[in-house]
């Protein structure tokens, strides 16, 4: 598996790239989820852009040794959001598909959770080709499947002792 290395100035112009795609397909959404941690950011950015609500939603797929091993889907119970009622037209985010197997939960979770839900799509930077769901809205299609190390990655194997003898 080769290695992708993502600056943050990419990271962000990735971001920016992912709006402007959305924008020129002209879907009206009226809610935003992000899956939590990786569309955090993604979701955070897009919703100012936008100006629409954002919602989150916890899942996690991968544990072990440096987060590399996929481990079985846990999504969390509730979505935590400051509007009232969840939007009926949703963009789900997230930073990428690798198997697909958390977008397509969170869909069905979301398809259950929402009873008023009239349309989703979903939107990522990265789309490998290992992917067994493809998304809506994509920046770059990843043939090669590389292992991405993103800019934030870093503050998973640092603790606040690493800081505070900086």
């Amino acid at each position: 598996m080769s290695d992708l290395y993502v600056s943050w100035e990419t990271y962000h112009q990735h971001i920016e790239t992912l709006a402007v795609k959305i924008h020129q397909s002209q879907w009206q959404f009226d809610q935003i989820v992000c899956i939590a941690k990786g569309g955090l950011r993604v979701g955070d950015i897009l919703s100012r852009l936008y100006d629409i609500p954002l919602g989150i939603i916890a899942a996690a797929s991968y544990g072990g040794e440096d987060n590399r091993c996929r481990e079985e889907i846990q999504i969390g119970q509730h979505l935590a959001m400051t509007n009232e009622t969840l939007g009926s037209r949703i963009l789900l985010v997230d930073d990428l598909v690798d198997s697909g197997v958390s977008l397509q939960a969170v869909t069905q979770w979301l398809s259950s959770y929402c009873s008023s839900l009239q349309e989703l799509r979903t939107a990522v930077i990265w789309y490998k080709s290992c992917s067994q769901f493809q998304p809506d809205y994509y920046v770059e299609y990843l043939a090669d499947n590389p292992w991405i190390h993103q800019p934030f990655e870093r503050y998973e194997t640092m603790n606040l002792k690493d800081l505070s003898s900086s």
